[in-house]
């Protein structure tokens, strides 16, 4: 089953938005993913116990451009998830968010926290990760560094072919998997996205500023923090930051997943985010 696409007309732009499952509302989104009619592995996740809604930021697949380059910061992208929120008449809603998706989840609680149900922050971090990491693959010191690298570069390229994104993103993934040789079973479904190279660029660029660790306290959303114990794109203490700082919140850590708990554990992390819900 595929992805139900619709455009979501605000004050704050058109955004494109793609609809699946049934039950309470809970939005997934990602700082700079491209999605489409196949849908993410992580927002699969809960297309069985929630109406998930898959958006696309500014300047990703045909939601609008951004007319200024201070729209693509975390607290624009925070205030355009409450904007599409209000389209869709709910006063309440639950957010997910993966990665880069997570520290948007952070910025989004920290100031909306009474829009939320609850709040699910995955393999992320609450400020810059990568200069003081050296178990982090994007710190200079990190042995895949230059590999990582060049495939990100790589994949901003907009004239590659299917096959040959496939094969860059297919190497990247495995970077960050705790068993690369199990990426055909993880990734197993029709789903194709790109990456927003302009969105990439502008992070690269706020990420050397991103701090929120001490606004932490302000989220009162039922929240839940997970992290793999081998994540190499945002160290697990991070997320162990992140818990701390939130009152009530709950870490739950995978110690057999690098990056993707949600495939590599797939069976638990369901378990688990189904025991948050209850």
């Amino acid at each position: 089953m595929t992805w139900k696409r619709t455009m979501i007309e605000t004050g704050r732009g058109d955004f494109e938005v793609f609809e699946k499952g049934s039950g309470p509302p809970l939005a997934v989104t990602h700082l700079y993913s491209e999605f489409n009619e196949t849908g993410d592995y992580f927002a699969e996740s809960f297309v069985e116990t929630h109406t998930v809604y898959l958006i696309n930021l500014k300047e990703c697949g045909r939601t609008d451009k951004a007319s200024f380059p201070h729209e693509l910061t975390m607290l624009e992208s925070a205030l355009d998830l409450e904007a599409i929120r209000n389209e869709l008449e709910y006063e309440r809603w639950n957010f997910a968010g993966h990665s880069t998706g997570g520290m948007l989840a952070v910025v989004y609680g920290i100031y909306f926290s009474e829009s939320l149900e609850t709040l699910i922050i995955a393999n992320a971090a609450a400020r810059e990760y990568m200069t003081f990491s050296e178990d982090c693959i994007y710190n200079e010191s990190h042995s895949k560094f230059n590999r990582m690298q060049s495939l990100i570069e790589a994949l901003k390229n907009e004239g590659l072919s299917k096959e040959e994104r496939k094969e860059l993103t297919v190497e990247r993934t495995k970077l960050s998997l705790w068993n690369p040789q199990k990426y055909e079973h993880y990734f197993n479904k029709s789903i194709e996205k790109k990456m927003s190279a302009v969105r990439m660029n502008f992070l690269a660029r706020e990420l050397h500023t991103f701090d929120v660790t001490r606004k932490l306290a302000l989220i009162t959303a039922k929240t839940m923090v997970i992290s793999g114990s081998y994540d190499v794109q945002c160290p697990p203490y991070y997320s162990e930051e992140i818990a701390e700082g939130i009152p009530g919140a709950v870490l739950y850590r995978f110690h057999q997943s690098n990056h993707y708990p949600h495939l590599e554990e797939g069976q638990k992390f369901k378990q688990v985010i189904k025991a948050h819900f209850d």
